[in-house]
């Protein structure tokens, strides 16, 4: 018998070890139909959060299913080796530590410092998965950095860069001066902040005037190598071909006419600097434009400026050119301004534009077989809108930045001479001997990494042996689904597809499923910054108010913002968050699953959730207790069903019916909404109900018995199956306890096969009569509950306007309505026939009475109601007397006004309703 108390913390530990001892998790058999999934790979720097959570979960539970399903099933998971993160973190390790910076330390001894550290805690995220259940094959889990994968990303750099895929340019990227390396543009985080405008006089070099420019980086202008006016600006066109001078300096620059300039923003004059904006830089291409470069690595002024402003910071520049500009006269005026600010994830600070020498992909000729293979049908979208912004950004994309200045990452395969010439290949023995170099030229290996999405490109298949043609190669690639979210579409979802078109020659997956984002209750992103992030391992073992507000406001970027995120804290959760279990979380996840952009996770569904945990333990016990003597499944003795035992029958099935439609469609919610109707509605509140009379009853006979625990154990067995990939853990241990009541002699819930329809023709006349019985008993349920009708007292029921079926129906369930329904007795009244006082509902044409004289004390419950109505009345009279306020309409927002006048018109019928039961009363 399992335990009478539901607690998850004593089971998860124990099965997961159990699961993973046993080698559950691995592949099992070649002959059959295999099912891949890959997990994107989080970084080895990094901890659950609930975004990481949420996909976990959705991934899980479809491994689970197809592995149920009876397919050859990998999940191959891995970490990514997060170059950025990685050696930041190490970085102020060994500042911290050793007092020495990464370059007084060297760059061999720094990298042997991170692989230090990914020894000792690099699987602390790949922990936590476990404890979320995620029953990836651990024993083939891979890393971005090890053996195999480093030969895959040179193999991948040589085969692109002998296309001529792969080339080294200088053009713009996003530099973070405080790491000085260029940046993706999913690590740099955009946002409003307050800043200025200024503007500026340029004076013709005609000496006839001047125009006035309009800049929020007033220091660049130093790097200006044009202003522009829009072609059709009547304000402009008699300066088209003139010249200007930069203010502070000598030199002269065109005035240019492009399509690009807005007429409405600023002066319409917009000054160009090629160097450091992308949009200038595109302007500057159609136009040939020089490109200045006015900032050093760390953002200071170098020597193309004038001498006054060489090496200070690029601040401290503008405060000083503003400072000169006003004393020149050239400043116009400054404006407050409100800008998007784009700054590094990891360093804080923010991007500069910047002109460097890089390692680029030619995305646009990979990006076409990318394409084609969406729009063929090869790869398939879900939900298929995301086609659209996949095509959108691939249709275009510009060429893709793949290096880094950074020392912990794949090391580019390229070696210079000394005249600067590039030789790509294995290493500088092989290089040598491709290219017929003599030992006398010396070669040294260029000091960039590659991007981490390079890598991370080739996961599908890398992971799987390539470049070696792997048994596993050839058995799991194409995967058949990648799971990931909308905000990674272009940045690792298309990068796969075209890495594996190119390099392989065929799709890396069949099925793309994007999920929704996961944001705060209220809908915000869930942020460090904004205090608001749930660590979901708090969830599953619970966490106390104060430990969680130290949480969410230690090592913040604004200290200031410690107290606000304090306080909002202690409102949401004043008692901090109580434990829930992971099957709780994961199943929350699952509901939260509908195809859309953003999801606020409820904590109430969550504690919703929780009960539903509760309910399932509790009806386990109870059908254990009233089954464990049963024979398990009742030996040779003869066995008959009633029309309840089939009705719940076919429920079942037709619930078996969707959850096999929702994986198919992969609508988790839908799955999770079947599953939680069936098991809490159907079976818990209405089948356990009714097969209380029939164990209970000696009179019934045994054969029906029987048929009710048989029944009762096989739903409950096949719907602990069928939960299994959403609730694993609560799933495993109940089943254990079944299993050998329906002689299952599987090892483990996870071995067994997820149950397949076979619905049972059941006659129609069964399945009203059962929807009879639970009309007739919610019916007098709810009289009783309204009423306050004494639970120890038994009602009389009269039945009116009555045909022959509905005597044959109350006749056949007899026992179970009473029993259930507690009914003393039924009287069957003639059309004509006059009816004592009663509370009266009806069965579609038939009047159902339940008459209370006698039930209930009629003065207490009349002077409850006119309580409640006094209590009602009074807030419906403060809400109509600020509705009929004038003011109130006129200044409050509408949205407010809308719910004032729902709220009202919900008062108004509680009152008719507690007026009409009142009036009842009265004639009983």
């Amino acid at each position: 018998m399992i335990e009478q108390i539901f607690n998850p913390s004593e089971i998860e530990s124990k099965w997961y070890q159990n699961w993973e001892k046993n080698n559950y998790f691995e592949p099992n058999g070649d002959k059959k139909e295999p099912y891949c999934i890959m997990l994107p790979p989080p970084n080895v720097t990094g901890s659950l959060h609930m975004g990481h959570a949420f996909e976990l979960s959705i991934i899980d539970a479809l491994i689970r299913y197809h592995r149920m399903m009876g397919q050859h099933t990998l999940w191959q998971v891995g970490t990514d080796h997060a170059g950025i993160a990685t050696q930041m973190l190490v970085e102020r390790k060994v500042q911290k530590e050793q007092n020495l910076t990464r370059q007084e330390l060297g760059r061999e001894a720094f990298v042997d410092k991170i692989w230090q550290w990914k020894e000792e805690s690099g699987s602390f995220i790949t922990n936590q998965m476990r404890r979320l259940g995620a029953s990836g094959d651990w024993s083939r889990e891979r890393f971005t950095m090890d053996e195999g994968l480093c030969e895959a990303v040179k193999t991948a750099f040589i085969s692109l860069h002998e296309q001529g895929l792969i080339y080294r340019g200088k053009r713009l990227v996003n530099w973070d001066p405080v790491l000085k390396t260029a940046i993706s543009d999913l690590e740099v985080i955009n946002e409003e902040e307050q800043g200025s405008i200024w503007h500026i006089q340029y004076p013709l070099s005609s000496g006839d005037g001047h125009i006035v420019i309009a800049t929020t980086r007033p220091e660049t202008m130093l790097g200006d190598t044009a202003v522009a006016v829009h072609p059709q600006d009547s304000r402009y066109t008699h300066l088209h071909g003139q010249t200007v001078k930069i203010p502070l300096t000598d030199r002269e620059i065109p005035i240019i006419c492009d399509d690009y300039v807005s007429q409405d923003f600023g002066t319409g004059c917009l000054k160009i600097t090629p160097g450091h904006d992308f949009n200038d830089y595109e302007v500057g291409q159609r136009h040939n434009l020089n490109i200045i470069n006015i900032l050093t690595p760390d953002a200071k002024l170098n020597s193309n400026v004038p001498e006054a402003y060489q090496g200070l910071d690029r601040f401290d520049a503008r405060k000083q050119i503003i400072a000169d500009l006003e004393k020149s006269g050239a400043l116009v005026e400054v404006k407050d301004h409100k800008l998007n600010i784009p700054r590094g994830d990891r360093s804080g600070t923010i991007v500069e534009p910047y002109l460097t020498e890089q390692w680029y992909v030619k995305a646009k000729e990979l990006a076409g077989p990318a394409i084609e293979a969406v729009k063929s049908g090869k790869i398939k979208f879900v939900p298929e809108n995301w086609n659209k912004t996949y095509y959108h950004w691939l249709e275009n994309i510009e060429d893709w930045c793949i290096s880094r200045q950074l020392w912990w990452g794949h090391r580019i395969p390229a070696w210079f001479d000394q005249n600067g010439k590039v030789y790509v290949g294995e290493d500088e023995t092989s290089i040598r001997l491709k290219y017929g170099l003599n030992a006398d030229i010396q070669l040294k290996q260029d000091e960039d990494v590659l991007d981490t999405w390079f890598s991370s490109s080739l996961w599908p298949f890398s992971t799987l042996g390539w470049p070696e043609k792997t048994k596993e190669l050839s058995l799991f690639y194409p995967n058949q689904v990648l799971v990931t979210g909308f905000d990674i579409i272009f940045f690792w979802v298309a990068r796969m597809i075209m890495m594996g078109m190119n390099l392989i020659g065929d799709i890396p997956f069949k099925t793309i499923y994007i999920h929704g984002l996961i944001r705060s209750p209220d809908g915000q992103k869930m942020s460090k910054s904004k205090g608001n992030v749930i660590d979901p391992i708090d969830i599953i073992d619970g966490i106390n108010c104060e430990d969680l507000i130290k949480k969410r406001t230690e090592s913040l970027m604004q200290p200031h913002m410690a107290k606000k995120i304090a306080a909002h804290t202690k409102k949401l959760y004043p008692k901090g968050i109580e434990a829930s279990g992971s099957d709780a979380l994961r199943f929350t996840f699952a509901a939260l699953a509908a195809p859309t952009r953003n999801i606020n996770f409820d904590p109430q569904r969550l504690i919703g959730y929780r009960n539903f945990c509760n309910k399932i333990w509790n009806a386990a016990r109870y059908v254990l207790m009233n089954t464990e003597q049963s024979d398990n499944g009742m030996g040779d003795e003869p066995i008959s069903l009633s029309a309840v035992d089939h009705y719940m029958l076919e429920q079942y099935q037709l619930t078996i019916d969707k959850v096999h439609q929702g994986f198919k469609d992969f609508r988790l919610d839908f799955v999770a909404q079947a599953l939680y109707s069936f098991i809490w509605h159907e079976y818990c509140d209405w089948y356990l109900e009714l097969t209380k009379p029939v164990l209970t009853d000696k009179t019934v006979r045994p054969a029906y018995k029987r048929g009710a625990q048989k029944t009762l154990l096989d739903i409950l067995e096949g719907s602990l199956r069928l939960l299994h990939p959403l609730m694993p853990f609560i799933t495993e241990e109940i089943w254990q306890q079944v299993a050998p009541l329906t002689e299952c002699d599987e090892a483990s819930i996870m071995l067994t096969r997820i149950p397949q329809t076979k619905l049972q023709t059941v006659e129609n006349q069964e399945t009203e009569s059962v929807n009879f019985v639970k009309a007739m008993i919610s019916g007098v349920r709810n009289i009783r509950g309204e009423a306050h009708v004494s639970p120890n007292k038994y009602v009389t029921v009269l039945f009116k306007n009555s045909t022959e079926t509905h005597h044959g129906w109350v006749e056949q369930h007899e026992k179970i309505i009473k029993s259930v329904g507690r009914i003393s007795s039924f009287e069957w009244l003639d059309k004509s026939e006059k009816t004592p006082p009663s509370s009266t509902f009806f069965i579609k044409d038939l009047e159902v009475l339940v008459p209370l004289k006698g039930l209930i004390d009629i003065e207490k419950e009349q002077a409850r109601l006119s309580k409640e109505i006094a209590k009602v009345q009074k807030e419906y009279d403060k809400m109509k007397s600020k509705l009929d306020n004038p003011d109130f309409i006129s200044k409050a927002p509408q949205a407010l006004v809308d719910k004032q006048l729902s709220r009202t018109q919900d008062l108004k019928d509680e009152l008719v309703q507690l007026q009409n039961k009142q009036s009842e009363l009265n004639n009983i």
